[in-house]
């Protein structure tokens, strides 16, 4: 049985951890320093917690001792710490962040990696499984033009002037809309600023915002880097939010605050768990002559499981991570060093039983499918 690290019990960490543990293949030992977190994970067989500082090293590499895998489910700037540890002690190391420079650091960690030892970062959503999409999408082209990436975790009942409520990590979210991103434009690998770019579309009848953010392409610069004219990733957000993210990160200058930016935000929007991640990605190209498109478009919504609600960025998020988890012990990803997300084959994703969780493309029409996430529903 496959012996598994979370590190993290927050709204994600507890996520994973339930998809895991459902199975019956995995044991979980799941760390955090809260002690009140950890009292929220169910208890169940094959299922262990301990309290742990990540800021500490030996209790980091104590607990990564006796597992085989360890997932970081912290804010993205424990990450290289975590994933230095992880190389020392010889464990696979997979995390969620969105932040470019930790990426890189875990790379610099994957190059010494170990005969059978892989470092796998950017496992959730976007970068993640957008970066699965996007490129799968590329597979059909003769030569590729244009790759548009568009990804939202949105509030199902949005009030307020932002139009947002807090669902997933607010140092991610800060990093997003204050940090430089990356891009293709004409063929070259530039840096384009964040809360720029904005485009208004409709999709399934409801009228949306994209705009630059950070962190989002993952690692497709580099993978489609000559291979196509124009590459980038943008937010969806409700009509009208952009411009108060504009007011609140450059106008009062909350960018160069970022523990005042994220003390406001956490005190001023409540969380919810009552979402729709949407996903909307576009690649256009040339084939058999012809200039074609191809889209695939998504929404996935909360869902209730144990008399829980589980919010969708929870969900898509975490069934990310234990996707490719369950794909490389299963032997269907490479067993070495560095991995990219879009070295995850499509239809082995979304065959996975975790992967499956994505199935909701409206691009195809109503299918009256069960919703897959019965099969953790027992």
């Amino acid at each position: 049985m496959h012996r598994v690290l979370v590190l993290g019990a927050g709204k994600i960490g507890r996520m994973i951890t339930h998809l895991l543990i459902s199975t019956g293949d995995y044991e979980l030992l799941v760390a955090d320093a809260s002690a009140a977190a950890l009292e929220r994970i169910d208890e169940r067989e094959g299922l262990l917690t301990q309290t742990i500082d990540a800021e500490n090293s030996e209790q980091l590499a104590a607990a990564m001792k006796n597992v085989d895998s360890v997932i970081s489910a912290l804010s993205f700037y424990y990450n290289p710490r975590v994933a230095k540890i992880a190389l020392e002690i010889g464990v696979n190391y997979f995390d969620l962040t969105e932040d470019v420079a930790t990426t890189r650091a875990v790379a610099t960690s994957a190059e010494k990696a170990a005969p059978g030892q892989v470092f796998m970062p950017q496992c959730g959503l976007a970068p993640g499984f957008i970066s699965i999409v996007a490129h799968h999408l590329c597979h059909p082209f003769d030569e590729l033009d244009s790759v548009r990436m568009r990804v939202g975790a949105l509030s199902k009942f949005p009030t307020g002037q932002l139009k947002y409520n807090l669902t997933w990590s607010t140092d991610g979210l800060i990093n997003e809309y204050c940090n430089p991103c990356e891009a293709i434009h004409d063929g070259k690998q530039i840096e384009v600023l964040a809360l720029e770019g904005l485009e208004h579309f409709s999709l399934d009848g409801i009228r949306y915002e994209a705009f630059n953010t950070s962190g989002g392409l993952g690692t497709l610069c580099q993978t489609l880097s000559g291979k196509v004219r124009e590459l980038n990733y943008k937010t969806i957000r409700y009509m009208g939010h952009r411009d108060l993210a504009v007011l609140l990160v450059r106008e009062l200058d909350l960018g160069q605050r970022r523990a005042v930016f994220k003390d406001i935000l956490e005190h001023a929007l409540p969380i919810t768990f009552q979402d729709v991640v949407v996903t909307f990605c576009t690649v256009t190209g040339w084939q058999n002559g012809q200039f074609v498109q191809i889209t695939d478009a998504r929404k996935i919504y909360h869902q209730r499981m144990h008399d829980e609600n589980w919010s969708a960025i929870q969900i898509t998020t975490a069934a990310g991570v234990c996707a490719v988890l369950d794909l490389f012990v299963n032997g269907k990803l490479p067993t070495r060093g560095f991995l990219r997300q879009e070295m995850v084959d499509f239809e082995a994703f979304m065959e996975n039983r975790f992967g499956c969780l994505f199935d909701s493309d409206i691009t195809s029409g109503p299918t009256g499918a069960k919703s897959p996430l019965a099969a953790f529903s027992t």
